[in-house]
């Protein structure tokens, strides 16, 4: 069974999911300090871009936003969780990158230069 375009992740969701996932309940500014952290310095994760896709994710079902924000700084904003869904959501988009990554590391058919 085949995805469509509109089922699979961007990597910025992806990576949210993860961090949800791995750390539980967080807010914004912390998911962007993990996201930046497991992928290294040479990633930074903008504001637009975490924003856009904490809406698109909840909009979706595969987040939502924690209702009793018992944050110690409520200053941080708004507390997402992951559903159900966007575990699902996840590990098939990380099943799909498996397959993709299989393929690329199988030895070529043809041999170079022919």
């Amino acid at each position: 069974m085949t995805q469509s375009k509109d089922s699979e992740l961007s990597h910025v969701a992806v990576e949210i999911l993860l961090s949800l996932l791995q750390g539980g309940e967080q807010h914004g500014y912390a998911i962007k300090l993990d996201v930046e952290q497991r992928l290294g310095g040479g990633f930074v994760l903008g504001s637009g871009s975490l924003y856009q896709s904490l809406q698109r994710l909840e909009r979706r079902g595969f987040i939502a936003e924690v209702e009793e924000n018992a944050s110690p700084d409520a200053r941080r904003g708004r507390v997402y969780r992951i559903e159900p869904a966007g575990k699902l959501a996840l590990d098939g988009e990380l099943k799909r990158m498996s397959r993709i990554l299989r393929f690329a590391q199988q030895e070529p058919a043809v041999a170079d230069g022919e």
